[in-house]
């Protein structure tokens, strides 16, 4: 079964007909890709699929159920994280505290049951903290533990917001342009991450990106959009080969 599925989703802003009837898929365990030039609908349909926009028509499937029109923290409770183009850190956190203010509700976060659950409370936070180092250690970035947010290159940056989806041990990650802005040698290492995460830890990724020639050779699926309307799917090595595809980045 399909992770995620969306059904002829359809969006407009005013006359601007953001996502016109845009069905694809995802599954387990895969890095999917969304391609096309800027203003194709890329974003709209990751922030329908995320919450942050509720789609005009069409409908979305995760794991089975409707989720449609969901709050985004109802879907990051279900496994459903996301970043953004821009990372948003809290600047004057640590690295370490960026990474548990992310984690999923505890006893903690409410007076009444922290006083009457200490024990698992603390239990609870030494678990958030165990979670956080590891996620660290598999981004490269445990070394920076605590150092300031504000600290961190541009790079390490999209690995922390990275890091932020995975503490509530997500099934699907969406990512919006996460080498927008990076060097050559901090994407590829980014790339590297991911595929890396896919394979160990079994998370999918839905990718809004431009730069395919860093990402392409390690996605298993792509889709290209044009003027809200998916034009082409595949493997990346065919779509990006696809006559139609090639018109929409040349001549769109």
């Amino acid at each position: 079964m399909s992770l995620l599925i969306t059904r002829d989703l359809y969006k407009r802003f005013g006359g601007v007909i953001a996502l016109d009837h845009v069905s694809i898929r995802v599954e387990p365990s895969s890095i999917t890709l969304l391609v096309g030039p800027n203003g194709s609908g890329k974003s709209t349909l990751i922030n329908v699929i995320s919450g942050f926009y509720r789609p005009d028509g069409g409908r979305v499937f995760f794991q089975g159920q409707e989720i449609t029109g969901w709050s985004p923290h109802r879907l990051y409770s279900m496994g459903i994280a996301r970043t953004f183009q821009l990372p948003t850190p809290f600047t004057r956190m640590t690295v370490l505290e960026n990474l548990l203010v992310a984690a999923k509700w505890s006893t903690g976060e409410s007076p009444l049951t922290a006083l009457l659950h200490r024990r698992r409370w603390l239990e609870e936070e030494a678990e958030h903290v165990e979670r956080a180092l590891k996620v660290l250690e598999l981004l490269e970035l445990k070394h920076m533990w605590n150092r300031k947010a504000s600290e961190l290159s541009g790079g390490q940056l999209k690995l922390l917001e990275l890091g932020r989806a995975l503490m509530s041990s997500p099934q699907l990650i969406l990512l919006d342009e996460p080498l927008a802005g990076i060097n050559p040698r901090l994407a590829k290492t980014i790339v590297e991450r991911i595929t890396s995460l896919r394979d160990e830890m079994n998370v999918a990724f839905l990718i809004v990106e431009h730069r395919l020639d860093v990402i392409a050779g390690h996605a298993d699926y792509a889709y290209a959009m044009f003027k809200g309307k998916v034009i082409g799917e595949g493997t990346p090595e065919h779509v990006l080969k696809s006559p139609q595809v090639l018109e929409a980045y040349l001549g769109g």
